[in-house]
């Protein structure tokens, strides 16, 4: 398959935790967004499109951000991802206002991407050894019961102003996932790893792969991924904080027998914003990385 994959990314969260719109507030020494260095990534790893999924109310600021920057450099798609979207009349709750989920904002995006793409949190640094090795797999070895996910050892992607949530993986001999497990609330607690979320206390260690939210897909799991969502709707129309997550779609098709997931090893730098604390620590090793020369000066140039 030689398409050149898409990126897709996942910018229409609400940001709760952090108290605004980091999706859209600069980090780097030129007020660059996070977004604009895993785009930047992208672009040098051979991605050729790249869609952002957005909530109504920042579609235009979004433009205008990006747009000017990324003109001739890739192509640019955006999709709105809203409480209506691809939910039948018979399943819409007034009382809901918490958005479906991840796994619904990919389906979304199901009418602008026919090639192979890569699903991306607009709020994390990845890191370009991520990217290189994603977009080689989806160039080279998606298959259509064969997706993907960059792997992050668990001690490298923990926030030390608070706990947080991670997708905790187990793989088999093959270096293919064998299923993941939500934890809510991991912290490291002196030099062990804890998570005591979900009414128990359980320690992880440090070299676990988890999930930071870094997918590479085959289209063909949009079919699974609407097959699922028709099952979701129906079994929680009443409940209004129900949530339709990728790894759930991960989960299914892996005990279903209809697809593997390969665990890919390029997660070696990864950063975030989970809390407004992280900020100083984000914008310090951005700029360590323009001064080495991994970025340059300015990343548009």
């Amino acid at each position: 398959m030689n398409t050149k994959p898409t990126l897709l990314v996942l910018a229409a969260g609400m940001g709760s935790r952090y108290g605004g719109n980091k999706q859209i507030d600069g980090f780097g020494p030129h007020g660059e967004t996070i977004l604009e260095y895993s785009i930047y990534d992208a672009i040098r790893a051979g991605f050729g499109k790249v869609v952002l999924i957005v909530r109504e109310e920042i579609l235009q600021m979004a433009k205008d951000l990006f747009l000017p920057k990324l003109e001739g450099k890739i192509e640019v798609d955006f999709v709105l991802q809203s409480l209506d979207s691809f939910v039948p009349e018979a399943y819409r709750n007034p009382n809901r206002v918490k958005p479906y989920g991840t796994a619904h904002a990919v389906l979304c995006a199901k009418d602008a991407i026919s090639e192979p793409f890569a699903v991306i949190n607009a709020d994390d640094f990845y890191g370009r050894e991520a990217f290189e090795v994603l977009g080689k797999f989806l160039t080279n070895g998606v298959q259509p019961n064969l997706h993907a996910m960059v792997g992050y050892a668990i001690e490298n992607v923990l926030s030390e102003n608070g706990t947080v949530s991670r997708g905790v993986c187990t793989m088999n001999e093959a270096n293919q996932l064998v299923g993941m497990v939500e934890r809510t609330s991991i912290a490291r607690e002196g030099d062990k790893i804890v998570s005591r979320g979900e009414g128990e206390e359980i320690e992880i260690k440090p070299g676990t792969p988890v999930s930071m939210n870094f997918w590479g897909f085959h289209p063909a799991v949009f079919g699974d991924i609407q097959r699922m969502w028709d099952e979701f709707l129906p079994a929680n129309k009443e409940n209004i904080k129900s949530e339709f997550y990728i790894p759930t779609v991960a989960n299914n098709l892996i005990q279903e027998g209809k697809a593997a997931f390969e665990i890919l090893a390029g997660g070696k730098t990864w950063f975030g914003v989970t809390y407004t604390e992280d900020r100083p620590v984000v914008i310090a090793a951005l700029k360590n990385m323009h001064d080495s020369g991994e970025y340059p000066e300015n990343l548009w140039g």
